[in-house]
């Protein structure tokens, strides 16, 4: 019988590549997303859009509701809704900063909740919550970006240790760069909260390392590739790694000092 996917924000970029890739192999997939109208697409793999803002708990259980309702069960989250809140940690205000928080924080851990008790009960379940690089290595201008993903990379290894023992298995995928909204969503928050402020000209030299950027990009089936590999092993690693530069930069944080890692990260910036 096919295992049920849900996959959040799966209206652009490496959910939808996810929901995209899970459907042609065989998933029964419910692809997840505010813009419900840009998931329209989607239907023509199989997969059921259904609504879901992962600010509002309403929203949250009714998304999930929905499912259990129709299948039974959700044996695989894929908790993918994100985005990159940029801007100098003196300039972003704390409105903005808890918003970041809550989209890429507690929508995916609340998500986690309400699917858990029925993976116990079935003895089977998998949770892939999507990190990131900046989930390790911090740069300037995304520090609230970044806490987010730090925070993901922690409550998934408690999560793990703590599920482990009713089948239950959590990963961690970690992209680096790919083909999607994240960058201009993420340059356009820069400029506007820190374009004008006393952190411009580190700013536009950030502007101008993404785009120069931007060409070098896979696209993001790169990343769905790596989140199907998670779901299928035996026996998953904790992290899977893939997109631009993120094994090369994660090997650099393994093996430099804090102020070797700023000094490289600051030579890119000029």
């Amino acid at each position: 019988m096919a295992k049920t996917v849900l996959v959040t924000g799966a209206s652009a970029g490496i959910g939808k590549a996810t929901a995209i890739l899970l459907a042609q192999n065989g998933y029964h997939v419910y692809g997840a997303a505010r813009r419900t109208e840009k998931m329209e697409g989607l239907k023509a793999y199989g997969i059921t859009p259904v609504t879901l803002d992962v600010t509002n708990d309403d929203s949250i259980s009714a998304c999930i509701e929905q499912i259990f309702r129709e299948a039974g069960s959700i044996d695989i989250l894929v908790n993918n809704a994100g985005f990159g809140s940029y801007g100098a940690i003196e300039d972003v205000t704390m409105q903005d900063a808890k918003y970041q928080l809550e989209v890429n924080v507690f929508g995916a851990m609340r998500l986690s909740q309400l699917v858990l008790p029925k993976m116990r009960q079935n003895s089977y379940g998998k949770i892939i919550n999507i990190s990131s690089v900046g989930g390790k290595i911090a740069f300037p201008f995304g520090g609230w970006y970044h806490a987010s993903k730090f925070a993901i990379e922690a409550l998934s290894d408690a999560m793990r240790q703590e599920v482990k023992q009713f089948g239950i298995d959590v990963m961690v995928i970690e992209p680096g760069g790919t083909k999607s909204e994240w960058g201009n969503i993420a340059v356009e928050s820069l400029m506007r909260v820190s374009g004008g402020t006393a952190y411009q000209k580190m700013a536009t030299a950030v502007q101008k390392t993404f785009t120069n950027m931007a060409g070098n990009l896979p696209e993001p089936v790169v990343i769905a590739e790596l989140i199907k590999e998670s779901i299928e092993a035996e026996s998953p690693k904790t992290r899977y790694t893939g997109g631009y530069m993120a094994k090369p930069m994660l090997f650099l944080r393994n093996i430099l000092s804090d102020r070797m890692m700023e000094r490289l990260i600051m030579s890119q910036l000029k």
